[in-house]
């Protein structure tokens, strides 16, 4: 691609940030195809695979080293969708044996839950949540 090309896609990229919200994906892989485009504008030729190389490469590095703080430092801090759940009530979709994993409906969302109590929860029974692993919720039947 001619360096021009890998200037104008970096502004589409960029200008494509703007209208939707990427989470500032969009912007280090602008960045990064605005990078390629100067490497050929200064007069470095590099072959097709030499210039996809560059630009993962470099998109790659950026979105490693700097997307989290900017992020961040623009929009506040990233939220744990599970946190502060301990202690919160919910219904069982089906039944939950012991040890095993199931479905249950908490504050309008469905979540994966894993029965942590001896007895198994029924479908329609209550629960409360003990833990939060990721996206895995740790539930004991009322």
């Amino acid at each position: 691609m001619p360096w021009w090309g890998w200037i104008a896609t970096g502004a589409l990229l960029l200008a494509g940030e703007l209208t939707v919200d990427a989470e500032f994906y969009l912007v280090f892989l602008g960045v990064a195809a605005l990078a390629t485009g100067v490497v050929g504008l200064v007069g470095i030729e590099l072959p097709h695979w030499g210039q996809w190389l560059t630009f993962a490469a470099i998109s790659v590095a950026l979105l490693l080293v700097f997307r989290r703080r900017i992020y961040e430092w623009i929009r506040g801090p990233l939220v744990d969708l599970a946190e502060g759940v301990t202690g919160d009530r919910g219904v069982a979709n089906e039944r939950i044996a012991p040890g095993g994993e199931g479905s249950v409906e908490l504050r309008g969302t469905r979540w994966t839950a894993r029965n942590a109590g001896d007895a198994a929860i029924e479908a329609g029974a209550r629960v409360t949540v003990l833990s939060a692993q990721g996206l895995r919720l740790e539930v004991r039947g009322d």
